[in-house]
């Protein structure tokens, strides 16, 4: 069952920008904290940004400044505006939602993924 879509990853030259975006596909019945991460080759995922439920954000040091993450709560949808992005940006990003589904019957928030965004930067 796919929770998150995401959208908007591709290829762009360094100092242009990016805008990311996933949205809850309908199977969520409360979602918490929304973020994206990534992963480059050989390295571990890393946090590029979060933001609850409440719109308090959190940055990676490397993005601050760059990246701005925001969300539409009534359509369980978060973004994440990437300007001027750099080569060592690359990498796949991945959604994340820490939610609550409709199908799951112990009402437990999980972690949910998206099925990751390619974003690729050249110099």
């Amino acid at each position: 069952q796919v929770h998150l879509v995401e959208s908007g990853g591709g290829l762009v030259q360094a100092g242009g920008s990016l805008r990311l975006s996933c949205a809850d596909s309908g199977t969520f019945a409360t979602v918490h904290t929304m973020g994206w991460y990534r992963q480059a080759p050989g390295k571990q995922r890393e946090l590029v940004a979060r933001i609850s439920s409440d719109d308090s954000t959190n940055y990676a040091g490397s993005v601050k400044g760059r990246f701005t993450i925001a969300r539409d709560n009534a359509k369980n949808t978060v973004y994440l505006q990437m300007n001027s992005l750099k080569p060592e940006d690359t990498a796949v990003y991945y959604c994340h939602a820490q939610a609550i589904s409709l199908s799951d019957k112990t009402l437990q928030p999980r972690d949910y993924w998206g099925q990751g965004t390619q974003v690729t930067v050249s110099s």
